[in-house]
């Protein structure tokens, strides 16, 4: 296997491990700011939400960069980055998210640009809410699909 391509599949790999922990601090964070009531807690939670999608977001730019050949670039990389990993590159790659990841990772990329550019304790937790519920289940789903891509690259190489 060219040592490139196995270098990204395990990066994929552990970014995926470092994902999983990201998750549990979510799930925790939401559950203590519940039962306590603390708003520090929420925090937190936006903070690792902010992470989720930022984590992301980097093994997609590695992608981008080191399979695509593609620098993002711009005033909206990110949007376009996403969009990007949702698009099979003919005889390059095939996609590396479903357009439905696509469609629901583009809440969380919102929600990174606010956790960015404005105070947390702006941060409404109703709108917080649905992310963390539907973190777990869009992450198993990016999972798979980001583990179906490392072992595309494996059979690559």
């Amino acid at each position: 296997m060219k040592s490139g391509l196995k270098r990204i599949s395990n990066r994929i790999r552990s970014e995926i491990i470092e994902l999983e922990q990201v998750l549990q601090r979510i799930e925790e964070g939401w559950k203590r700011a519940k039962r306590s009531g603390d708003n520090y807690y929420l925090d937190g939670v936006a903070l690792n939400l902010h992470g989720f999608y930022s984590e992301l977001e980097r093994i997609f730019e590695i992608i981008a960069i080191n399979v695509d050949g593609i620098k993002p670039e711009g005033e909206s990389w990110h949007q376009e980055l996403l969009k990007k990993m949702a698009e099979e590159i003919s005889e390059i790659r095939p996609a590396v998210i479903s357009n439905s990841s696509f469609q629901r990772l583009n809440d969380y990329r919102g929600f990174r640009h606010v956790v960015r550019n404005i105070y947390t304790f702006n941060i409404e937790p109703a709108k917080m809410q649905k992310l963390v519920e539907g973190a777990p289940e869009l992450f198993r789903q990016v999972r798979d699909e980001l583990l179906a891509f490392a072992g595309f690259m494996e059979q690559a190489g």
